[in-house]
């Protein structure tokens, strides 16, 4: 089994020496170090290189949305994850833009961190639980017909492309991407592309690929 690393951007001592003890109690997690500031936390990013890096946001929104940004600049293999006493839905989505890939709460059970870090790792996107929760009508219509062109919309939303970005990326327009994605809605029962960052990977069957590949590997 292959140990993920992990570092925590966390002012407080008592919060850092209580999530040593919860991840020491697994054996895939190594807890690489901390920092109290986002300076020396990037500067820990730049030497360590970690796999996943929990952000508190207590310096500010704006401050940490670009701290992430800078994060995957530094080490884009390094996936940040909001450590957060609350956050908006509109704020969530905003973290994802930048490239965060997960928003964890500190007042949900200790079992969530490592849960909510295994996923991240696993390459999902991890908000508050959500990939426990589904959609409604999102069981129904799980194997969903998307065409081509479809898929490769689902994939740009799940990592935060806003409409503008992914009509770039795609070389289409900006409203040629916004009829697919209302049909990407009605064909998965989604409300809204921030439900469909969430679901996207198990809409496309990545999950189902990747833990057969795992299956086959270990084998």
């Amino acid at each position: 089994m292959s140990t993920l690393t992990v570092f925590a951007c966390e002012s407080q001592p008592i919060v850092v020496e209580g999530l040593q003890k919860i991840l020491a109690q697994s054996d895939d997690f190594e807890f690489v170090g901390s920092a109290s500031s986002l300076t020396e936390s990037l500067g820990g990013v730049r030497e360590l290189h970690p796999d996943l890096l929990l952000v508190d946001h207590t310096a500010g929104l704006k401050m940490v949305f670009q701290f992430v940004s800078d994060v995957k600049n530094t080490w884009s293999q390094c996936q940040p994850v909001l450590w957060v006493n609350d956050l908006a839905e509109i704020d969530c989505f905003r973290a994802l833009q930048v490239g965060a890939r997960g928003v964890l709460k500190k007042t949900l059970p200790v079992e969530s961190v490592t849960d909510c870090l295994r996923s991240v790792a696993a390459g999902d996107i991890w908000i508050e639980g959500s990939v426990e929760q589904t959609a409604p009508g999102f069981e129904r219509r799980s194997a969903p017909r998307l065409t081509p062109r479809e898929r490769e919309i689902v994939k740009q939303v799940c990592v935060g492309l806003k409409n503008k970005e992914i009509a770039e990326t795609l070389s289409i327009t900006a409203g040629t991407v916004k009829v697919h994605l209302m049909h990407i809605f009605e064909k998965t029962g989604v409300k809204d592309r921030f439900e469909l960052a969430i679901h996207g990977r198990k809409l496309l069957g990545l999950e189902h690929a990747e833990s057969m590949a795992r299956l086959e590997a270990a084998s």
